[in-house]
This record gives C-alpha cells, sequence and structure tokens, in this order.
C-alpha cells in the first residue's frame, strides 16, 4: 500500500495518526465502558475523564509495544498480494482491537478501581466481549476514518505545496 494518502508515510505521520485515533478512542470508549459498568450520570463521566490521560499513555503504550508487534507479526500470514485496501484495513482493524481489548479489559479495570485484583480475570469473558464489542465499532466507524482522512488531507496539502513548488 506504498503511496496510499489515507494512511501515515512517515514516523512523524505515523505519530500523528495514532494521536487522532488514540484521543478519539481513549474519549470514547472509556466512558462507554465506565458507564455501563458503573450507570450513565454526570458523576460518573467526570470520574472517567480523571483516569482518561493515565488510560491514553497505557494506550499508546500497548499499541506500540504490544500490539503493533504482535498484528505486524500476524497480518501477512492473512493477507494477499491481491487484497484491497478495505479488506487489509478491517483486518488490521480487527487484529489491533482483539488484542488490546484483551489488554485493557484487564489494565482498564485496574486502572479504573485503582487497585490489582483478580477481578477482570473472574469477569474476563463477561467483559471483554462487550469490550471488544464497543472498541470495535467506535475504531471502524469513527476514528479510524477521522484519522485516515486526516491523512488524506494532509497528503493533499503537501501534494499542493509540491506542485507550487515546482511550477
Amino acid at each position: 500500500m506504498h503511496g496510499e494518502t489515507r494512511l501515515p508515510r512517515n514516523g512523524r505521520e505515523g505519530i500523528l495518526f495514532l494521536l487522532i485515533i488514540s484521543i478519539i478512542s481513549v474519549n470514547t470508549i472509556a466512558p462507554i465502558i465506565t458507564g455501563l459498568e458503573r450507570g450513565f450520570s454526570k458523576e460518573v463521566y467526570l470520574d472517567t475523564l480523571k483516569i482518561i490521560p493515565f488510560m491514553w499513555i497505557i494506550v499508546i503504550l500497548s499499541v506500540r509495544l504490544i500490539a503493533g508487534p504482535i498484528v505486524g507479526k500476524l497480518i501477512p500470514k492473512f493477507v494477499g498480494q491481491t487484497d484491497g485496501f478495505n479488506a487489509r484495513i478491517l483486518l488490521n482493524t480487527l487484529l489491533n482491537v482483539t488484542v488490546l481489548s484483551i489488554i485493557l479489559s484487564i489494565i482498564g479495570t485496574w486502572v479504573g478501581t485503582k487497585q490489582i485484583s483478580l477481578e477482570p480475570f473472574k469477569n474476563f469473558f463477561h467483559i471483554w466481549p462487550r469490550n471488544f464489542g464497543i472498541a470495535f465499532w467506535i475504531e471502524l466507524l469513527v476514528a479510524q476514518p477521522i484519522a485516515r482522512f486526516a491523512m488524506k488531507r494532509l497528503h493533499a496539502r503537501q501534494g499542493r505545496k509540491a506542485e507550487s513548488v515546482n511550477a
């Protein structure tokens, strides 16, 4: 997918892409999951806002250190030469959300309750499918499209700049 305008082309763009996705994800997924756990109220939402910065750091580190390397090794095993952009993005999103939702279903509970316990392991098969579903649809319908749109706009601007310099 070399030259694809909807994806980052270098490290700086990769960081921007990750920032857009992670900020949208943490600010939507965490409040929804917390609301489902504790009820939707102003107080619960304000409590959630207090942990979002910590969760954002955990998400960034999890993406870079755990999910990225795992998904990077799995993608070539499933993707063929003739698979299109949308198929690749869907598989990438599915694998990333699977890995991250497993990790964050455990760590997120610890951060939210401010204690490390066996609770997320005891309730894992109850909470993980719900967390996965919420995260998958937010990623697929909101975070990823916005980040890809931002990349497309950035690359269009860069293209216009290059044309005006060469003209």
